[in-house]
């Protein structure tokens, strides 16, 4: 019994100290979730394995400058009608055979195949390096914007907070002035109401932010069930208003089409299919190849001259039956079908749709970097308003509730000075965040994301 005992405790402090651990919380930084996005995101390990394949690719194009070399062995036991050299006539009898060849070739001209395909190879591992380093931008985009919103949502319920227990606090001070007689009843049910809306709209904020959460966390890949603190960083003295200053469009634009990864995956791109171009019109030449091979066998019907019994195996496999060879071969292409002409012509084609989905992306960019400078520039006058009317707001909802304490202002005008008020914080803290999300996005369409120290 005190062995079951000691046993079920066992297990039972076994069992608390799992559920212990499964509920402690994660501190996760901006930095952090970018490390941790660029480690588990699916899509930018698929573009790891796309790289990885475009480096064998190359050794192979390199192994295509070798030989090829080809070994067989073969043996056969024949039964039936076949000529005995001692007899010199044709028997009823049963025979062994083995034989082995090893053979060599090697393509001495082919217009250059190998070579250009090497360097078609090359310029694709160039454009899957590119390809990565895209994929890594838009995993740290997502992940810093993610982020972003839920700060946005935090600051936004942080405000309803304030604003439901101010509209608590006045509630309480309205129920004492009517029980002593100074106020209407009706401004007690007007503040009660008042107190429900705010209550509603908290709720909904708070819906808000757990979505939110929940939408980092499925941007990080990471366990749904587990709890997590996200640190909130120093955001508002890393805003400069002022630089915009330093941003000139056309510099923005030369930097964007320079710099952007996708452009260079796609002029890469470009280079490879030349190169595959050049291939196929290399098949409208002559190809010259040369070869080398040796063979032997081994048959246990085979004699020497004037001598009777079979050969040894030795002598007939290394010596008598060896037979080596080497020549030269040309090939050249008359009539196929109009299969190499359709095939060159499917090579054009396919690198003129490269070519025009480039230059259709270089407008993308540039109507992208223009979109994103005219957004930022108007969200810094946005920022630079809404802080003025907060200030502004905040006076006027002060001056109200003086105005009412004293009894010189009525509840409907102490209300709307609040909803102002709050208004106007969730107009400055938008604009705040807005602005910090366009410098963000500036940096993306610029290609400058590279995830080594993400910032607000």
């Amino acid at each position: 019994m005190k062995r079951f005992t000691s046993s079920t405790l066992l297990i039972a402090l076994v069992f608390s100290a799992g559920n212990l651990m499964a509920q402690e919380t994660r501190t996760i930084s901006l930095q952090e979730a970018v490390e941790i996005a660029l480690e588990n995101n699916y899509q930018l390990k698929q573009a790891q394995n796309n790289l990885a394949l475009a480096e064998y690719r190359i050794n192979s194009e390199y192994a295509d400058f070798l030989p090829s070399v080809n070994s067989s062995l073969s043996g056969s036991r024949r039964s039936g009608q076949q000529f005995v050299q001692e007899e010199v006539s044709f028997s009823n009898v049963v025979s062994q055979s083995v034989g082995g060849s090893l053979s060599a070739n090697i393509p001495i001209f082919n217009g250059f195949e190998n070579i250009r395909s090497l360097r078609s190879s090359e310029q694709s591992k160039i454009s899957e390096e590119e390809n990565l380093r895209r994929a890594k931008e838009q995993v740290i985009f997502n992940t810093a914007s993610n982020y972003l919103q839920m700060l946005v949502d935090m600051e936004l319920l942080e405000i309803r907070r304030e604003n439901l227990e101010s509209s608590r606090q006045q509630l309480e001070q309205v129920r004492a002035q009517v029980e002593v007689g100074s106020r209407p009843t009706v401004d007690q049910y007007n503040q009660e109401a008042t107190v429900a809306n705010n209550e509603l709209l908290l709720t909904q904020q708070e819906n808000a932010l757990k979505f939110s959460k929940l939408l980092l966390i499925r941007q990080l890949q990471i366990d749904p069930m587990g709890e997590y603190e996200f640190v909130v960083p120093d955001i508002e003295s890393n805003v400069d208003q002022e630089f915009a200053q330093n941003y000139s469009l056309s510099e923005l634009i030369d930097q964007a089409l320079l710099n952007r990864a996708d452009l260079k995956s796609a002029m890469a791109n470009i280079r490879s299919l030349e190169y595959q171009l050049m291939i196929t019109k290399a098949n409208l030449y002559p190809s010259v190849s040369a070869s080398a091979s040796i063979s032997s066998s081994y048959s246990d019907r085979y004699s020497l001259p004037g001598e009777t019994g079979t050969a040894p195996f030795n002598d007939q496999f290394f010596d008598i039956q060896v037979n080596k060879s080497l020549g030269f071969s040309v090939s050249v292409p008359i009539f196929q079908n109009w299969n190499r002409m359709t095939s060159i012509q499917s090579s054009k084609v396919q690198l003129k749709n490269a070519e025009l989905n480039l230059d259709n992306s270089k407008l993308q960019v540039i109507q992208e970097v223009t979109q994103a400078y005219n957004d930022y520039t108007s969200y810094i006058k946005q920022l630079e308003t809404s802080e003025k009317s907060l200030i502004a707001s905040e006076r006027a909802y002060e001056t109200q509730q003086a105005r009412y304490n004293a009894g010189s202002s009525t509840l409907i005008e102490l209300s709307q000075a609040q909803a102002s008020y709050v208004e106007a914080q969730s107009n400055y803290t938008q604009a705040q965040f807005n602005l910090i999300f366009q410098e963000k996005l500036l940096d993306y369409y610029l290609g400058k994301l590279s995830g080594e120290s993400v910032e607000f």
